[in-house]
């Protein structure tokens, strides 16, 4: 890569990984996107990276797609063109689904398209007062359901809310998306990267593999077949991590009033 797309900033057990394109609003091009999916997909193996801060160099946090930004096959017809693209930038998504560790993101100005969807897969949401997102896609001819938009929205915020926003492509604002739940708090632009290492700091003071399954039960919950489902995945999980030794070491802590010194076993 000829530009440094992301940054990522080291801060312990956690990082902070920014988009670096405030020229260009943050638009997706190829090197951003394949960034992004090398980074998140290599978070699986990472036991040394509890939680991940997403956030935007500028004033914008992802304008949507730089239709500038991709390399061209000359010998692709347009359809295998297209998925090509379609499929790279999905599967970025579907990483920050499937990774272990928590995603914070932060957001700022314009999240459009695929900013938005970036949003979406975030597991905790703040933003800045000045934060217009939409899913644009419907206003440029195409349907508005992409990049996992009608998977993630209605399960966030019903699918009235979800519909009314999908099918006419309008912003949606910082207050309507914190009246809706699908934002934790709206925190000032200059805030929100301390607001977002606050919030990781409490997620580091639990034990290491209880966060990490703690994000892998409410992803499987989510479309669990019924209440039994989701139950049962819970039972497994707890009886499962009452024998790690951090929850004996919790146990311990507790009655000699201290904090857990966690070994990740």
């Amino acid at each position: 890569m000829t530009e440094h797309v992301i940054t990522i900033e080291n801060r312990g057990a956690i990082e902070v990984v920014s988009l670096n394109r405030p020229d260009r609003l943050n638009a997706m091009n190829e090197p951003l996107i394949q960034a992004l999916l090398d980074y998140f997909t290599g978070l699986n193996q990472r036991t040394d990276v509890r939680v991940v801060i997403l956030r935007a160099e500028g004033r914008a946090f992802c304008a949507g797609l730089d239709l500038t930004g991709w390399s061209r096959d000359e010998d692709a017809g347009p359809i295998h063109q297209g998925w090509r693209t379609q499929r790279l930038i999905a599967a970025v998504m579907q990483a920050m689904r499937k990774c272990p560790q928590p995603i914070i993101a932060c957001a700022q100005g314009a999240a459009c398209g695929g900013g938005f969807s970036l949003l979406l897969s975030s597991d905790v949401r703040y933003a800045a007062p000045d934060l217009r997102m939409n899913a644009a896609y419907i206003k440029i001819g195409l349907g508005g359901c992409d990049m996992g938009a009608s998977y993630f929205l209605p399960r966030l915020v019903g699918s009235s809310v979800a519909s009314e926003y999908l099918l006419t492509g309008r912003f949606m604002t910082a207050d309507k998306a914190a009246a809706c739940g699908l934002f934790s708090e709206i925190v000032p632009h200059e805030a929100l990267l301390d607001k977002a290492l606050a919030l990781a700091g409490e997620m580091l003071l639990t034990a290491p593999m209880g966060l990490r399954l703690t994000k892998d039960a409410l992803n499987l919950n989510i479309d669990a077949g019924s209440m039994e489902h989701a139950f049962a995945l819970e039972d497994r999980q707890q009886v499962m991590l009452a024998q790690t030794a951090d929850s004996h070491e919790a146990r311990v802590a507790f009655f000699e009033k201290r904090d857990p010194r966690w070994a990740n076993k």
